[in-house]
């Protein structure tokens, strides 16, 4: 009896590698089961799973044109049964949810402009605030050029 895409047949694992495990099946094939189709949960380390040896049921989920056979563990079980979704809004503060809590409703007043308060200033003079402008200000100039440089590949172009 030859193999078709979606038997379940028994097999013997013959070889754990890290991308999956080598499983003999009848008439002498051998086909791969994917460490993704080993299990339902996440399979970090497969010899902690399987052995060597082990018998286990496959799903066959295909043969390639060069005889290479996909196999599948997790598809001769039965899914875990998933706990249903909660619509948006509605679903429990226990922290293992990484949506932010709904907004509170805005005020209906309409909203205006005002400026942002003075940054306190101390006991500057009018010397001293002029000094911290100016080195600001040519801190910022400095970047800006540093930033296009780099945009414009290191220099300028200019044109005679």
């Amino acid at each position: 009896m030859a193999l078709q895409v979606g038997d379940i047949v028994e097999g013997k694992v013959t070889g754990i590698k890290p991308f999956g495990a080598f499983v003999s099946l009848p008439e002498g094939k051998t086909g791969l089961v994917h460490i993704s189709e080993v299990s339902y949960e996440f399979v970090q380390d497969l010899s902690a799973v399987l052995s060597d040896g082990q018998t286990v049921s496959v799903k066959v989920l295909s043969i390639a044109p060069d005889g290479k056979i996909a196999l599948s563990i997790k598809r001769t079980q039965p899914a875990p049964e998933r706990a249903p979704r909660q619509p948006h809004g509605e679903r429990s503060g226990n922290g293992g949810d990484r949506r932010p809590a709904p907004r509170p409703k805005r005020e209906e007043k309409p909203r205006v402009w005002q400026p942002k308060p003075a940054a306190p200033q101390g006991e500057m003079s009018f010397e001293d605030m002029m000094a911290r402008y100016k080195t600001r200000s040519e801190e910022k100039i400095a970047d800006l050029k540093r930033v296009t440089e780099n945009h414009r590949g290191g220099y300028s172009r200019r044109r005679g």
